[in-house]
């Protein structure tokens, strides 16, 4: 099908371009940008004057429920929520039930959401089987299946030795590991530790949970070589250490979630299970350190940490809440708002959620807006406002800890492979 897209600001971070032009698409792909062919006759036209047409957005942490736990969230309702959002590419954990351990669940996974024709999903397999902590899973074959790293979801490794194994393998083939950095002990809370956690009475989870293994998985890349992403960073400690081994050359990257850039303890109110998240929201400190880091690229992407959780496992008491939130569709409006209250500017905003995340997935993911790339792009209206509510949500998941806050900037469509999969 071709199309037109007509008047648009067309903003493309990894080139650099910025104009108000047109875009052409024919055959799944940009076929031009600005300069239109005369003989080019579009069968569709979309009228976008006001509006900001970017890559499709790419985010490296949404959990999609399936297989296992359908009942908090089906591939179907994930995928709708994610094109909704403009997510055109994703990375789901492995913690589905059964656990991503086998090249088949990988196969069905990545087939079934084929099928579905919205986002392209990007599974991260199991490092240990059935993410015991002990046991490494067949990492070629999970790779030649479809999965792009190999993380533990929030699940620990049991021993140090066992990490210390599972990236001598994985640098041994390139591979990247996917670890969420909490030590195993320390981590057993559900508040950061503090001043509120303990006014509360909740139990904490210390800074140095996280600092810890921070410094564990550098010590061993130093003698391993291997390749790691660091999953949702959430402390001025954490961010601390990932500069300077980025200033000493090591292979790392890291990601911050829209909960812990945006939300600190305090907001937690009055034990608002909303809010009970992993990693925990931590205090001002730690959330102007990680906006700086994300702004001069020390943190590289910026994440949903989509995780839908069905009612009855949130409306519990604080500490027996399940942790998680909903935030596939709050991605771009978050990222333009930290944009804006940074000062680190739109461009950087679109950067953080497109082309720099596609940088972690190779050649997968198509966040460019360059001639004959693939036409996964998102259009949105930055001026238009709107309130988080259960009902203007596509996901299953309708709990978060933005509910009822006003988003500035929503999706108007989004293509995949030059498909319009959602208009609004």
């Amino acid at each position: 099908m071709s199309i037109i897209i007509a008047s648009a600001r067309v903003l493309d971070p990894a080139s650099g371009f910025d104009e108000i032009a047109d875009v052409a698409i024919a055959d799944g792909r940009i076929v031009a940008i600005k300069d239109i062919p005369e003989d080019f006759k579009p069968e569709a036209r979309i009228e976008a004057e006001g509006m900001v047409v970017v890559p499709g957005l790419v985010d490296l942490a949404a959990r999609l429920r399936e297989p296992g736990y359908e009942h908090e969230g089906m591939l179907a309702s994930e995928m709708a929520a994610a094109v909704a959002g403009g997510v055109t590419s994703l990375v789901c954990p492995p913690d589905t039930d059964p656990v991503l351990d086998e090249s088949g669940l990988v196969e069905m996974l990545k087939y079934r959401a084929q099928k579905l024709q919205c986002a392209r999903l990007f599974p991260l397999g199991a490092i240990t089987r059935g993410l015991s902590g002990e046991v490494l899973t067949e990492m070629n074959e999970l790779t030649e299946a479809g999965c792009v790293g190999f993380g533990q979801a929030d699940v620990p490794l049991n021993s140090t030795l066992v990490l210390q194994r599972a990236l001598q393998y994985a640098s041994t083939f390139d591979y990247t590991l996917w670890l969420r950095p909490q030590e195993r002990d320390l981590g057993k809370g559900v508040a950061a530790s503090g001043p509120l956690a303990t006014r509360l009475g909740l139990s904490g989870v210390p800074v140095a949970a996280e600092t810890i293994a921070v410094f564990t998985i550098i010590e061993l890349m130093r003698s391993t070589g291997a390749r790691v992403h660091l999953c949702r960073l959430s402390s001025a400690g954490g961010v601390a250490l990932v500069r300077a081994a980025k200033a000493e050359g090591l292979p790392l990257t890291c990601d911050v979630s829209i909960n812990s850039l945006h939300l600190i303890d305090s907001d937690i109110g009055y034990f608002d299970s909303r809010a009970r998240l992993n990693p925990p929201l931590r205090q001002q400190r730690d959330r102007d350190a990680l906006s700086a880091a994300l702004a001069d690229g020390t943190i590289d992407a910026l994440v949903s940490d989509h995780t839908p959780v069905e009612t009855d496992a949130k409306t519990l008491p604080f500490a027996e809440a399940e942790a998680g939130a909903t935030g596939l569709e709050l991605l771009l409006p978050l990222a333009l708002q930290w944009g804006e209250q940074s000062g680190a500017g739109m461009k950087r905003a679109i950067e953080v959620i497109t082309s720099s995340p596609a940088r972690m997935l190779g050649t997968g993911a198509t966040a460019s807006l360059a001639v004959r790339a693939v036409a996964d792009l998102c259009i949105f209206d930055p001026a238009h406002e709107w309130q988080v509510t259960p009902d203007s949500l596509r996901s299953q998941g309708k709990h978060t800890p933005f509910a009822g806050y006003a988003m500035l900037g929503r999706v108007s469509a989004t293509l995949v492979g030059g498909r319009i999969v959602h208009q609004a």
